[in-house]
């Protein structure tokens, strides 16, 4: 039984917005807020049960209504001053959640059956959540105000989620005792501390800047002066140091500010920690274990990271680790085996007074570790169904193999085994789904040599002659498959998708004259060479060949007019660049980069053309892997382009679902911000933030939202279904795509 007394997480005021109510509610884990008037009575609580239920019972669910119309008003509560036993079989057997009230109804406290997160000035520590990495100053500050602050400068920019200093009240902890009538040991350490200590004062004014730049500050407090102290400034939690934590009467102290506590368990054995954990829980304080070897520096031999299996069920599944030993592959390992607080001294440099320093990481080290365990955080993914990658299936299309035809087979004709064999490369269904294909009848007529496709077992065929959509629709397309998937189907345009060899061809032998249809073209990506276009680069070299290669394109768009005479400016779409390889760029990089963007378009002709900027994903797949997109990714930053360049936008609502996945942002008001802008849409769903194309309903894009999005902010905007690898099997993915919107929306796209 643990208690909270930063209700925060926990609780909302009666007015608040039932969004703001949900909002909490997938934070805290708990599947329930409370609900308090500005007195901050109890008034009811909002569960997962009860939005479920109010729910049904709405036409239309409109997030923006205050709680009291969603809350259960008959929440149990209890009296502050109700027995502990009676609390815990409450606890066990009826809600894992209790509010605590005084006599008056004010929310005073609330108990949780198990400690199974912890809220750290907003920061919530838990077994779901990334791992929160401590730089541990203590006293490596030498007793320099200035050096304090620098550390802290320091610490920022290593991504640390917190600073952590010491406060010791010298008289408290060592009375009148002369140091030297001390041991060799102690006198050496009193001599550091009164040498190297900041004053109190001087403590508060380091929190103070750790706060004005947005850093957590916390404290080990060495004494109960110490603790009273930090107490009176509002430290939010607390660090207990491992020669503490045998001492009681510092615990319940902390215990009883209801503030949570990292614990470290250094030179304590077994039978030590076992008593600890017993009286932490009689206290019912929040309390997170961390591993530790106090020896200085503590020889890999003596870490026993194993251990850490040990103290998890003591620690309610969350614990942590405070490391001694020289470099960092140790915290990186803990992290792998679940820790979720890693705290790691932290020094300008190593060679300076005290014991601290050689153990301790520089800032460039620090950095690196911190980098490492938030790599290894998305390494370590989830342990849910396997599913393959966006960047597996791609190097499937290559690598893998698919069943092929050995003859040629007729519309209607059985598939016999004979007619099968299985050959690079993957483009078509997997080896292992022979026996579903064998023995069925071919829906179409099939080529030697081609590829079986998930439709020659289903028999579905999406295709139809008119699709029926409120705006003009098209598909993507090759010069080479231009005939083959427009025959038998009105489209209002095609999107070529070009390579760079494309640019070398003969058009009169692909393209036929199409005095109705319109046509956009999509800049290659590659050139020759592995050149991929970036109008951003550094490189004043490359970014002149992106430029080039650029004006080519546009003089090669000029020759695909004569095939279509209704196009006066073509969209043409473009990734401009942008990318980094090694880590996203910083906000300043960020700018300039966009102004050599608008730099390199003023030096080309794109008068004959409507240049559409595709907006970007987070981490894009390019030819070779995958990158950090840095440009045309945030809504704001788009818009701010757009209306100092007077260029236009291609939205791709796949790549701006994963940007608004990726930043928390939602895609509807993403929209809204650049809609005045957008010219050309590439429709096709997102998974999470690099699941990009994915068939429309299998992914995150919420359609029927989207689809009024459309209707109110983009009318008559051109779209095409930009699925991946849709060209498949004569394009059965964009008619696939195309069928389900003309359902989903009521055979049209912007009306619901």
């Amino acid at each position: 039984m643990v208690k909270h007394r930063n209700l925060l997480p926990f609780v909302v005021e009666v007015n608040a917005k039932l969004s703001s109510a949900l909002k909490k509610i997938e934070q805290n884990k708990h599947k329930l807020v409370f609900v308090v008037d500005e007195k901050n009575v109890l008034v009811g609580c909002i569960a997962d049960g009860d939005y479920r239920r109010w729910s049904l019972t709405q036409p239309k669910i409109d997030l923006s209504v205050p709680v009291n119309q969603v809350m259960n008003s008959n929440c149990i509560s209890f009296l502050i001053d109700t027995p502990t036993s009676q609390l815990e079989r409450f606890l066990a057997h009826t809600a894992k959640v209790l509010p605590l009230v005084d006599q008056v109804g004010h929310l005073v406290e609330i108990l949780e059956s198990g400690g199974r997160f912890f809220d750290v000035n907003g920061r919530r520590i838990s077994e779901e959540d990334p791992c929160f990495i401590i730089a541990e100053v203590g006293n490596n500050h030498q007793g320099d105000l200035k050096l304090a602050k620098r550390l802290i400068d320091l610490a920022k920019e290593t991504g640390a989620d917190c600073v952590k200093f010491q406060m010791r009240d010298m008289q408290s902890l060592y009375g009148n005792e002369k140091h030297d009538e001390q041991d060799l040991g102690a006198q050496y350490t009193l001599d550091l501390l009164e040498k190297y200590q900041l004053s109190d004062d001087e403590l508060i004014e380091v929190f103070d800047y750790a706060k004005s730049i947005g850093l957590l500050p916390l404290c080990t407090p060495w004494d109960m002066e110490s603790l009273n102290k930090l107490e009176q400034y509002g430290m939010p939690a607390y660090k207990v140091a491992s020669a503490d934590f045998t001492n009681f009467q510092l615990l319940e102290a902390i215990a009883k500010t209801g503030k949570p506590m990292f614990c470290s368990t250094g030179m304590s054995s077994e039978d030590e920690i076992l008593k600890t954990v017993s009286f932490l829980k009689r206290q019912q304080a929040q309390y997170i274990l961390l591993h530790c070897n106090s020896t200085y520096p503590t020889p890999f031999k003596d870490v026993h990271l194993n251990y850490l299996n040990r103290l998890k069920p003591l620690s309610n599944g969350v614990v942590g680790y405070s490391g001694h030993e020289r470099g960092f592959f140790v915290p990186i390992a803990a992290v792998a085996m679940g820790c979720k607080v890693i705290e790691k001294h932290f020094t300008t440099d190593k060679s300076l007074q005290g014991n601290d320093h050689q153990v301790s990481l520089l800032p460039e080290e620090f950095s690196k570790m911190v980098k490492d365990i938030r790599d290894l955080e998305i390494a370590m993914g989830h342990s849910e169904e396997r599913t393959v990658s966006q960047g597996e299936l791609m190097n499937r299309e290559v690598l893998a193999k698919s069943l092929v035809a050995t003859h040629p087979i007729e519309k209607g004709q059985i598939i016999k085994p004979e007619f099968v064999a299985v050959k690079s490369p993957g483009k078509g269904i997997q080896p292992n789904r022979i026996n579903e294909l064998v023995g069925k009848t071919a829906y179409r007529s099939i080529r030697l040599g081609e590829c079986f496709f998930e439709t020659d077992i289903t028999g579905e065929n999406h295709k139809k002659e008119n699709y029926q959509f409120d705006r003009p629709y098209g598909i993507p397309a090759r010069y080479h498959d231009f005939t083959k998937l427009t025959s038998e189907v009105a489209l209002d345009f095609v999107e070529f998708h070009l390579s760079y060899q494309d640019l070398e061809l003969e058009l009169s032998n692909y393209l036929p004259y199409c005095e109705h249809q319109k046509f956009a073209v999509h800049t290659p990506e590659l050139f020759q060479f592995d050149h991929l276009l970036d109008l951003a680069s550094d490189d004043m070299a490359y970014r002149g060949h992106s430029i080039y290669q650029l004006q080519r394109v546009i003089e090669h768009v000029n020759k695909v007019k004569k095939f279509f005479p209704n196009n006066s400016k073509p969209v043409l779409v473009l990734n401009a660049g942008g990318w980094s390889k090694h880590g996203f760029l910083s906000e300043c990089d960020k700018q300039r980069k966009y102004g050599l963007v608008a730099d390199a378009l003023k030096q080309i002709d794109h008068s004959s053309v409507t240049i559409a900027i595709q907006t970007m994903p987070p981490y894009p797949w390019h030819f070779g892997g995958q990158s950090y997109h840095n440009l045309f990714v945030l809504a704001d930053e788009i818009k701010q382009f757009c209306i100092e360049t007077n260029l236009n936008i291609c939205l791709d609502i796949s790549h701006s679902m994963m940007a608004c996945n990726y930043n928390g942002h939602d895609l509807n008001e993403f929209i809204a911000k650049i809609a005045d802008k957008v010219v050309h849409l590439h429709v096709s769903d997102a998974l999470g933030v690099d699941g990009e194309g994915i068939q429309i309903g299998e992914g995150d894009v919420n359609f029927s939202e989207l689809a009024a999005s459309f209707n109110s902010m983009l009318p008559n905007v051109q779209f095409i279904p930009e699925i991946w690898q849709g060209h498949k099997n004569h394009g059965e993915g964009f008619w696939q795509a195309l069928s389900y919107l003309e359902q989903k929306f009521n055979n049209r796209l912007c009306n619901v």
